[in-house]
């Protein structure tokens, strides 16, 4: 049975590497690529009452199925199918769960490599995914250049 990679896409250099990664090293893996929408990225807030905007909600799903048809493209120039997906909430919890509920082995996923003080504070999603996976998962830092031959 193929193995089962889940990718974490978004708009980032590092999703998009590590979407290749998961293409180019897992290349009879069956691959799902999920985007999350956030509500963080769509929400206003109004004194204690938090609301969202039906509009920038339905502006970030236009977004997010552009975004998985450029994942669709990429897969097609390693002759590769992909299965896409896109689901709302904090980004971390959303792409355990998903792995959860998929039976997927492994995850790969861009990391934004925050240090210090950004990092502290607004915390790193590869390392919320990598502690509470189901199974392994690979960080990718940043997109590699291709080697010369």
């Amino acid at each position: 049975m193929a193995p089962r990679v889940l990718v974490a896409f978004d708009e980032s250099p590092q999703a998009y590497a590590a979407l290749r990664h998961a293409l180019s090293t897992y290349p009879d893996a069956e691959v799902d690529v999920l985007h999350v929408n956030d509500p963080r990225e769509w929400s206003s807030t109004v004194g204690m009452n938090g609301f969202y905007s039906e509009e920038a909600y339905k502006r970030s799903q236009e977004s997010a199925e552009r975004l998985l048809d450029e994942a669709t493209e990429i897969a097609r120039e390693y002759d590769a199918e992909i299965t896409t997906d896109t689901t709302v909430g904090k980004t971390s919890s959303a792409i355990v769960r998903y792995a959860e509920g998929n039976d997927v082995d492994h995850i790969v996923l861009g990391s934004h490599s925050r240090r210090g003080l950004s990092r502290f504070l607004l915390g790193s999603v590869a390392e919320r995914v990598a502690r509470r996976s189901p199974g392994s998962v690979t960080i990718i830092r940043e997109e590699q250049p291709e080697q010369e031959t």
